[in-house]
């Protein structure tokens, strides 16, 4: 029978920094709440960046569908730092190195490879407006102006849109990304009017034909130190403007991505490491938690 008022198995993982909580919902008929997600963010030894609430497998998604919650408890339709912790959970139970899962975004395969490094496939890039999506048609979205922008300097101005299942707004940047202040701009810039469904602010900066700095300013998380759909986003971008070529090196605050987006145009494959910090389990509807 299954049970709905027991605890769930709760994992806190970080992939490259990303903050996960990884929350096994399987063989459970009720779900994570948006109340649970808010009172988990509030406590310091469970503030994430996103929880991915794993739930049985179905025709489309063999090995679960996952719920993605951001720290203000609305819904992500992707995360591929949090894919790779769910990847990493799953082989250690059972040795699996090969899953197929399913987000409201569509489809996520995943590999986990002999060194413990984990490969994501994040599917295609959109480009058309209306797919990202923006507030209103755009001829280029490689070179979009930001209508209002609020702020002086001109490489914050213009930005590349793409969607990797969520919105992304990238920023090229001339000069090292820590020396902007994206606290002060990004929540403004998250909420923009251009962006109808909120977008993930990012500051790239191009270091190499095959490498790039990137800082991200998260919808519904805020700042992070990693974000790989943004990774992901900034690669696809820095590639169709000329700027780099189709696999790159993403130098985040907490470490690096390789990214490689594949000639067919429908493969963005990100590889990183996750990490097991500690056990726990959560009651889904209120957020109760405890360590295990």
């Amino acid at each position: 029978m299954t049970q709905t008022n027991d605890k769930a198995p709760m994992m806190r993982m970080n992939g490259l920094g990303n903050k996960i909580l990884v929350i096994d919902m399987r063989g459970r008929q009720d779900k994570v709440t948006p109340q649970a997600a808010i009172r988990l963010n509030a406590h310091p030894d469970t503030a994430f960046d996103q929880i991915m609430a794993l739930y049985d497998p179905r025709d489309d998604a063999p090995d679960g569908w996952i719920d993605i919650l951001n720290s203000d408890g609305s819904m992500a339709q992707a995360c591929g730092n949090g894919t790779r912790c769910v990847v990493d959970y799953l082989n250690a139970a059972s040795g699996q190195t090969r899953f197929a899962f399913r987000t409201i975004a569509g489809s996520l395969l995943a590999e986990r490879h002999g060194d413990g490094l984990i490969s994501v496939d994040m599917g295609p890039p959109e480009f058309e407006w209306e797919k990202i999506p923006l507030a209103g048609p755009a001829a280029d979205t490689k070179h979009i102006a930001l209508a209002e922008p609020h702020e002086a300097d001109p490489a914050l101005q213009r930005f590349s849109a793409a969607s990797m299942g969520n919105p992304h707004a990238v920023f090229f940047v001339p000069r090292d990304v820590d020396s902007y202040d994206i606290l002060a701009f990004g929540p403004r810039y998250e909420h923009h009017p251009m962006f109808p469904e909120r977008a993930n602010i990012s500051l790239a900066q191009v270091t190499s034909p095959s490498s790039l700095s990137l800082k991200t300013f998260e919808r519904g998380a805020g700042l992070t130190l990693a974000c790989g759909s943004a990774a992901c986003a900034a690669a696809v971008s820095a590639a169709r403007t000329g700027r780099t070529g189709r696999k790159v090196t993403v130098y985040l605050p907490a470490g690096a991505l390789e990214i490689d987006w594949r000639e067919d145009n429908d493969h963005v494959v990100m590889t990183g490491p996750a990490v097991l910090e500690w056990r726990g389990a959560v009651e889904p509807a209120t957020g109760e938690w405890e360590r295990l």
